[in-house]
């Protein structure tokens, strides 16, 4: 029988992964240290702080993958400055982004600025479920952690 205490600290695990928002990697720290406090408690505390774990380091490892898929669009229109000047004496730096680094930085841009959002709300989903006394299954997370059972 779950208790209020467990559902509460189950809706606390889901949401400091929005700790994120004060440190770096707050949303895997903050639900690990739920997790690690909580875990021998209930099974429930356990499957849930596994859950918030794998979904936040799922996330952080997408972010960082498309952060280096960014990083040739970033800097592609620098590059191609540099290569067609003839000199430095007397070299002024006009940034002009030709349309594929503009897509590129946009399009990928874009993809960050979506699965943020789509997180935040999957956080929200999942503190509400865990409320209610349910684990959450969220999508598109890799099991880093599985749990005992």
């Amino acid at each position: 029988m779950l208790t209020k205490n467990d559902k509460n600290i189950g809706t606390l695990i889901h949401l400091s992964a929005f700790f994120s928002f004060i440190f770096p990697f707050g949303s895997v720290i903050g639900p690990l240290i739920m997790w690690v406090i909580s875990k021998d408690k209930s099974d429930y505390l356990n499957r849930n702080g596994v859950e918030a774990i794998n979904f936040n380091l799922s996330y952080t490892l997408y972010i960082f993958i498309l952060g280096l898929l960014m990083f040739p669009f970033a800097f592609g229109a620098f590059f191609n400055n540099i290569r067609n000047m003839e000199s430095f004496d007397d070299y002024h730096f006009n940034l002009h982004f030709n349309v594929d680094n503009f897509f590129g930085l946009f399009s990928v841009g874009s993809l960050i600025g979506i699965i943020a959002f789509v997180r935040f709300l999957l956080i929200i989903v999942a503190a509400i479920k865990a409320n209610r006394g349910e684990v959450y299954n969220y999508p598109l997370a890799i099991n880093f952690m599985k749990d005992k059972n």
